[in-house]
């Protein structure tokens, strides 16, 4: 099924040569200092600001979604880092404001997932925007909490914005056929997220776009499929400085840095995930560029680096220490 207005903008590419930058990429403004529990966070590119906004935080039950390569490495990683088999995980979204656009990753969870979420709008106005500010939502994926946020009561909540998605996402969501290829953990996807995406296609305003797409300038779609079929970062350049936004290439920190080769239970393909996510750790921790992750304790902004046989995250507040 494919979605009305799509975008053929650009041919697929190879990851490497996309995420391939300076060094001096990894110089930019830290995120700025705001009460510890306030629900945004600004940080400079270059021109742009990049806003993190939390939608909310839950408890994810790594012994029922984790799968590990080796018998007690998860609860061995966990209890390492101090955390409990329900970690408590973050969910965040991010705003690129160009200066001449605001341009929103991801919409959170809405009211789809429970109480504790569904803050962002709550968060995007305490950082000064409306939602009817937003130009574009670019979504990395059709998984709930990235998508739960567009819709209320089958009204757009971004009531200006055009929608954005890889091509390869839509029609794959988009066609209940393909539910028996996918875990029961997110089957429900292939009735939310028709219902949160129809009043923007009934608008005109969903489109679609292939991958290594630019989408506003300085800003590109990078193809990190594996966890679903589209499954798509992005790659935000500003005066030679960049943040790749990676959506879901982490889900439990303290785990997949050490033990990249740990998959989860919402991965479509993991296998392809687990080697999406290796390829995405080296690029970054080689080219020391900002990353910013939807499940990394809020804001999620920061870098990896490499440590022994796996890597680790440095959070914002720690780098340059």
């Amino acid at each position: 099924m494919l979605v009305p207005r799509s975008l053929h903008l650009a041919a697929p590419f190879v990851i490497a040569a996309v995420l391939c930058t300076s060094a001096a990429t990894a110089v930019a403004a830290e995120p700025s200092q705001t009460p510890a529990d306030a629900g945004f966070q600004r940080m400079k590119l270059g021109e742009f600001t990049i806003i993190a906004l939390a939608d909310g935080e839950f408890p994810l039950p790594t012994d029922q979604l984790l799968n590990e390569n080796q018998p007690g490495q998860v609860e061995r990683l966990l209890r390492h880092a101090g955390l409990p088999t329900a970690v408590p995980t973050a969910i965040n979204a991010f705003l690129i404001d160009t200066g001449a656009r605001q341009v929103l990753v991801d919409a959170g969870s809405g009211a789809l997932l429970g109480p504790g979420l569904g803050k962002l709008q709550e968060n995007l106005r305490a950082a000064g925007y409306a939602p009817e500010q937003i130009d574009e939502v670019l979504l990395t994926h059709l998984h709930p909490d990235h998508f739960g946020g567009l819709s209320a009561d089958g009204r757009m909540r971004f009531a200006n914005a055009v929608i954005r998605i890889d091509r390869r996402e839509a029609d794959f969501w988009l066609d209940k056929s393909n539910a028996s290829g996918v875990d029961d953990s997110v089957k429900g996807s292939f009735d939310g997220a028709p219902a949160s995406l129809q009043p923007y296609l009934a608008a005109g305003r969903l489109e679609t776009f292939q991958p290594g797409a630019t989408l506003e300038p300085g800003i590109t779609a990078v193809d990190l499929s594996g966890h679903t079929a589209g499954h798509t970062a992005y790659r935000v350049e500003s005066h030679g400085q960049t943040l790749l936004l990676w959506g879901d290439i982490v889900h439990v920190a303290a785990v997949q840095f050490p033990a990249p080769q740990v998959t989860i239970h919402f991965d479509s393909t993991p296998t392809a995930a687990q080697s999406t996510r290796e390829k995405v750790y080296a690029e970054a921790a080689r080219q020391g560029y900002w990353v910013a992750a939807a499940h990394i304790a809020f804001p999620g902004i920061g870098h990896v680096e490499a440590d022994g046989k796996g890597y680790s995250w440095k959070p914002a507040g720690e780098v340059g220490n």
